[in-house]
């Protein structure tokens, strides 16, 4: 079996849920970024789980990963982490771990930060602080880890788009077809500008 040459790691919003095929499969922005980016389909390769956490990547996805290595690796996963099993240590080692090892100048990486998912889901004010506290100690971990190893960064977090409903499925937790899309979008732009620059 050939190399893929899109690899994508994670939990359900890799897998693609909230954008629901006809035939009830997912399509998700996975999909819709290897289009973008001219992939075929048999060349992508997509592990997200739903559940998943960083350490379940760790687990059971890198490995996945490293052999025949793809040239262009997308990895969202940790809100898991956050909102249910949350260990703030075993989260910054597991990302520094997961990028770590996916790094290289043969490979492409890229993620995402973590938006105010606690903004759409109906909580306690308490609990929501709570959460959005863990939300911006994980957005501080994640891009320090980014910068220690060069995986590129879309800040979802700081985009107005993403504070509204509109690009949310009605749980809150996963993007609708519209957000898949929009995400797809701003990461094959995110990309393509750091293959130019790279290439200049």
């Amino acid at each position: 079996m050939p190399a893929a040459r899109f690899t994508a790691l994670g939990d359900s919003f890799v897998e693609g849920r909230g954008d629901v095929a006809a035939d009830g499969s997912y399509i998700g922005w996975a999909r819709r970024f290897a289009r973008r980016m001219g992939v075929a389909a048999q060349e992508t390769r997509n592990l997200g789980a739903y559940q998943a956490t960083t350490q379940v990547v760790v687990d059971t996805q890198l490995h996945q990963a490293l052999v025949r290595k793809s040239p262009l690796i997308g990895v969202i996963v940790g809100v898991n982490d956050l909102v249910q099993d949350y260990a703030p240590d075993r989260f910054a080692v597991n990302l520094r771990t997961i990028f770590g090892s996916l790094a290289g100048l043969d490979t492409t990486v890229f993620t995402a930060s973590y938006p105010d998912i606690p903004a759409n889901l109906p909580l306690p004010a308490e609990f929501r602080d709570l959460l959005r506290a863990r939300f911006a100690y994980a957005n501080d971990v994640l891009r320090e880890v980014c910068s220690e190893t060069h995986t590129l960064h879309l800040d979802i977090a700081a985009d107005t788009d993403w504070s509204g409903r509109e690009l949310w499925s009605a749980d809150g937790l996963h993007p609708n077809t519209d957000g898949h899309d929009r995400f797809a979008e701003d990461m094959a732009d995110l990309v393509e500008r750091a293959s130019w620059l790279t290439a200049a």
